[in-house]
């Protein structure tokens, strides 16, 4: 089982390790980590059963922030350690999905919805 304490440790070691003009540029924004995603997050996602998240990025994101946005609440980014266990063999496969994990909902932040996201990943294979 991987600890809480190493499981945050490789979140902040995937954070040092993706390009630092993206992460500079996270304003207003705390990475936390969860077991796994609550009943209501679930259920605010739309998921079934069958369905689970490896992380999930809530807030207002970049390109929706206006002249009024001020005062207001930390967006948060949670990577849930127990879906990225259960999906990945061995220690490295688990880090390059927490990695990937943490990339995918900070490109959420900056605005990019699934498709673009799909499209850029897709350019990496």
């Amino acid at each position: 089982m991987i600890t809480d304490e190493h499981f945050a440790s490789l979140i902040s070691r995937a954070m040092d390790e993706l390009p630092q003009e993206y992460i500079k540029g996270l304003d207003n924004v705390v990475v936390t980590y969860e077991d796994e995603p609550s009943p209501q997050q679930r259920q605010e996602m739309k998921l079934r059963n069958y369905e689970t998240l490896f992380g999930l990025y809530q807030g207002i994101p970049l390109t929706k922030r206006g002249a009024g946005y001020n005062l207001v609440l930390p967006d948060k980014i949670t990577i849930f350690k127990l879906p990225i266990l259960h999906a990945t063999n061995g220690e490295e496969s688990f880090y390059k999905q927490i990695k990937h994990t943490l990339w995918h909902e900070i490109a959420h932040y900056y605005g990019l919805d699934h498709g673009r996201i799909h499209e850029i990943e897709a350019r990496w294979r």
